[in-house]
């Protein structure tokens, strides 16, 4: 398959998946999430491959929801593009949490809306000091998406992740990794080391392991997702007919600050 919006190649045991929409900071559409699940199930499917790599092209990692394509789907009224969206990107993490090899998150700089959610997905995440981890969906007038509440109040508490949703304030690579969201904090040019110093600690233990950790870590953690994705979804779909959301994503592009009525 030839890919359009990431790069995907595997060397050496090792499935990288690059985002690669830097001109619209790598913003979620309906192509990209398609084409990031599909490079997730090669991942999975390929025996050659023991451990699979996240990141992306340019200086933000990702905005998460494609804010041009929000604004062309609020402009012509067509929502239920918004709404596959969220369902893909929900689907994603839950792929993530659920491959039964190591999933490791590599990002420099800005990492937003579902992105964030993604990278708590992982099972590791490896940041630059540059890394900052953005909850944006109250500024638009919505809720997290990919999963994110469900694993966020898992991996760092209900009232840390209520603090970070409903303020909408970045959380820093520093605070990101004293929280345990992020594994190892390094400068952007030691990305790669710190990566490979990682993959070459994974690569003394058995793919049989790592498939035993990550079943039992769903099992005990994670079981209900797909209760949770159904109301995430149901929720998502409502708030974004909402007269705010429209108003969020038109703020947003004109740079200015939302007039939000409860509507």
């Amino acid at each position: 398959m030839e890919f359009k919006n990431l790069l995907y190649f595997v060397e050496e045991g090792l499935a990288t998946i690059t985002l690669n929409r830097p001109e619209v900071a790598n913003g979620f559409n309906i192509p990209l999430c398609e084409e990031i699940l599909t490079a997730l199930s090669f991942a999975e499917k390929d025996e050659t491959v023991n451990f699979v790599l996240l990141n992306a092209k340019g200086s933000v990692f990702s905005v998460g929801g494609d804010l041009v394509e929000m604004k062309r789907a609020v402009d012509e009224d067509d929502i239920q593009s918004l709404v596959k969206i969220a369902e893909l990107v929900n689907e994603i993490s839950y792929t993530m949490k659920h491959l039964p090899k190591p999933v490791i998150m590599v990002v420099d700089g800005a990492v937003a809306g579902a992105a964030a959610n993604m990278a708590i997905a992982a099972d590791f995440c490896i940041a630059s000091e540059k890394a900052k981890f953005i909850q944006a969906f109250v500024g638009v007038g919505l809720a997290p998406d990919a999963g994110g509440l469900y694993l966020l109040t898992r991996a760092i508490g209900i009232n840390r992740a209520t603090h970070l949703v409903m303020t909408g304030e970045s959380l820093k690579a520093e605070k990101a990794l004293e929280y345990g969201i992020v594994y190892k904090l390094c400068e952007s040019e030691k990305l790669e080391k710190t990566t490979e110093q990682l993959l070459k600690k994974l690569k003394r233990s058995s793919s049989n392991s790592f498939r035993a950790i990550k079943e039992m870590i769903w099992k005990s953690q994670f079981a209900g997702w797909s209760e949770y994705a159904e109301l995430e979804l149901e929720l998502q779909k409502s708030l974004a007919f909402t007269e705010d959301f429209k108003e969020g994503v038109l703020a947003h592009a004109d740079r200015r600050r939302p007039n939000f009525t409860g509507k």
